[in-house]
């Protein structure tokens, strides 16, 4: 299956489709004391790398954005001390840095320059990151699905309850969330948190057996979409004309680390988000190829690297790749969609 890239597209449907300022339901469908859903917001276009705004040509809600979105919050901030879902710090009992310390209640911190050459690495520890620096250090996008389901369990799970973060979310509607500056170390790889950037796509994962997925997709008559149990706070997503559906109907599986497993593929929306932000991202860092680990047929690896290869492999790696114990993206992942719409990408925007 092809999935088709429309990078204007999208960004018309979610201003469009929502309809106009406030209160233009039809007369009918009024009831006397509702109030009308707000405006929608139309996030911008651009990521943000060592300060900088980089257009992506995608919806993108930033951390650092002055608005509310559809649930009434602000955009998901990994530079918060605070959680996002509730009132007050970091619970002490659930945090992974429990101290008191300020420093404890940080999610994210300091890239540290173990690629740059000595006198180069120095500079960096006195005066920061420049771009040309960044660009030697981040080396690898890492691919996680966030077994969650959506971009708001994920942000409350990760920051809240974790101590974690990563640099981007794609919620199911194709929205990116970005959290942090991609100059900033985030948690979300262990070892490879000093040379790569982290997305998390919003989909519960994979399963031993397809009966544990039932209670999450569901037919309709048109084929397969998401079904969202109604005793879970998923949030809102942005664009109110979506409906998630698996990009392939079919239910997928595939072995991993010699494990079998069933996984419903991520939505059409998702994989669209991912053509730009990955290629956004290989088109800023030169050294994400637009490549994955393959073995020597030729397909996707579906072990992890040798520990010699996985802080130094340059590409796309799924969370599998660089860990052992991890199984994230999961087999649905589409790995040649992505990187044929990466470099569909990078053929109308040149790699610096």
């Amino acid at each position: 299956m092809r999935y088709i890239i429309l990078p204007v597209l999208f960004l018309v449907v979610a201003g469009a489709s929502c309809g106009g300022g406030g209160g233009s339901a039809p007369r009918t469908s009024k009831r006397v004391g509702a109030l009308p859903e707000p405006p929608p917001f139309v996030p911008g276009t651009e990521m943000v790398v060592n300060g900088r705004r980089v257009n992506v040509e995608w919806p993108v809600v930033l951390w650092s954005d002055r608005v509310l979105l559809r649930d009434g919050k602000p955009p998901f901030n990994a530079y918060s001390t605070t959680c996002r879902d509730r009132e007050g710090d970091y619970p002490a009992d659930v945090a992974t840095r429990p101290s008191k310390s300020p420093d404890d209640l940080l999610r994210y911190g300091s890239r540290e320059p173990t690629r740059l050459a000595k006198a180069a690495a120095a500079k960096v520890r006195s005066g920061g990151w420049t771009d040309a620096t960044l660009r030697d250090q981040v080396i690898q996008f890492v691919m996680h699905y966030d077994v969650l389901g959506s971009s708001t369990r994920c942000f409350r799970g990760l920051h809240d309850n974790r101590g974690l973060s990563v640099h981007f979310m794609v919620d199911l509607d194709g929205t990116i969330y970005q959290t942090m500056d991609v100059r900033d170390r985030a948690f979300h790889a262990g070892d490879n948190n000093d040379v790569s950037v982290g997305v998390e796509i919003a989909s519960i994962g994979a399963v031993s057996t397809p009966k544990l997925l039932q209670a999450w997709y569901e037919p309709d008559g048109v084929g397969v979409r998401h079904q969202f149990p109604s005793h879970i706070d998923f949030g809102k997503l942005q664009r109110r004309d979506a409906i998630p559906r698996p990009a392939r109907v079919a239910l997928q599986r595939g072995t991993i680390h010699g494990r079998e497993w069933y996984q419903y593929d991520f939505t059409q929306e998702q994989y669209e988000a991912l053509f730009h932000l990955g290629g956004a991202l290989c088109r800023e860092f030169p050294k994400i190829r637009a490549r994955c680990p393959r073995g020597p047929d030729g397909r996707v690896l579906a072990t992890s690297l040798p520990e010699k290869d996985r802080r130094t492999f340059e590409g796309l790696v799924g969370h599998w790749h660089v860990s052992p114990a991890k199984y994230d993206p999961g087999p649905a992942f589409d790995w040649d969609i992505v990187l044929e719409g990466i470099r569909t990408y990078l053929q109308r925007r040149p790699v610096r």
